[in-house]
């Protein structure tokens, strides 16, 4: 069931690897299916050069195993957690990113110091409060700090991006680790400003308005 689903799903958590977001077995992407409400996730444990787009776990939006060889990653009840309580997402991803992760060790946000995290996230990424791996506490803590923004930080623990679907998910969690490698990196060398919240907002509405293709003949 869900091929084409499980076959989008294991190539995005290959991009985890691919993309130095992850190490070993950590890490996960999953996706929910529009029409059925499934949610395909990769499975807890095995090695990503390992995986085959068969080796996918399906869930419902409790967690139960609906289909798969395996079982599903240790995080799958946040990740049900926030689809069942936003409509609107369709992927969410997590990793462990080193520099990401120093912010959420220390309990600190990733402040807004260039355009690109204006322009991506109009603010800067949250970092929740701890929670404990394995039920439904991380994905409470997503819900409740995430707000407008695409990523969010568990404290002590590592990243979660959300979207509309895993791809645009994924592409969140890549440009959180660059906001936080560059944000690490400048602060080494001193204080820095944050930028204004009236440069972020223009350049968020520049992204949003302007930024990328729009189809021919649409007008724009």
């Amino acid at each position: 069931m869900l091929e084409e689903l499980k076959h989008y799903v294991w190539k995005a958590n290959l991009d985890l690897q691919a993309n130095g977001l992850v190490v070993g077995t950590s890490g996960n992407v999953s996706a929910r299916d529009v029409d059925s409400g499934l949610v395909v996730i990769k499975p807890s444990g095995v090695s990503f050069n390992e995986l085959t787009a068969d080796d996918m776990s399906v869930v419902d939006l409790h967690g139960a195993v609906v289909e798969g060889p395996y079982k599903p990653s240790v995080d799958t009840a946040s990740h049900v957690y926030v689809y069942r309580h936003r409509d609107d997402i369709h992927g969410v991803v997590h990793t462990h990113s080193p520099y990401a992760t120093t912010f959420a060790m220390r309990g600190e946000e990733i402040p807004v110091f260039t355009t690109t995290h204006a322009a991506l996230f109009g603010a800067p990424i949250p970092v929740s409060d701890y929670a404990v791996i394995g039920e439904e506490e991380i994905g409470k803590e997503i819900v409740a700090h995430v707000g407008d923004s695409t990523a969010v930080l568990i404290k002590s623990h590592g990243v979660f991006t959300i979207g509309s679907d895993a791809q645009r998910a994924l592409r969140s969690a890549q440009y959180t680790e660059e906001c936080a490698e560059v944000a690490h990196l400048a602060m080494l060398r001193g204080e820095i400003e944050p930028l204004d919240d009236e440069t972020i907002a223009a350049s968020r509405s520049w992204y949003l308005k302007d930024y990328g293709q729009v189809p021919i003949g649409s007008g724009s």
